[in-house]
């Protein structure tokens, strides 16, 4: 089939998708700058920060999108 064209509609769920993703996102950083000022092992916040930001991409792309239960195909079946 293709890919519906974009509508005004996608700007806001962009927007929505960063309002819900951004105090997770917000909150590990935090944890990284704590855990690094704690004075540990600087490996440790490469450790830890890139599955937060890949969790938090996934996430992103989840709320713009939309869930699976939210598509119009989905409830058809």
């Amino acid at each position: 089939m293709g890919t519906p064209l974009p509508t005004e509609t996608r700007d806001i769920d962009r927007w929505r998708a960063t309002k819900a993703v951004l105090p997770f996102l917000a909150l590990g950083l935090f944890d990284l700058v704590l855990i690094l000022g704690w004075g540990l092992n600087p490996l440790w916040g490469f450790a830890i920060l890139p599955p937060m930001l890949f969790i938090s991409v996934l996430a992103w792309i989840s709320f713009k999108s939309g869930f699976v239960s939210d598509n119009a195909e989905y409830a058809e079946e």
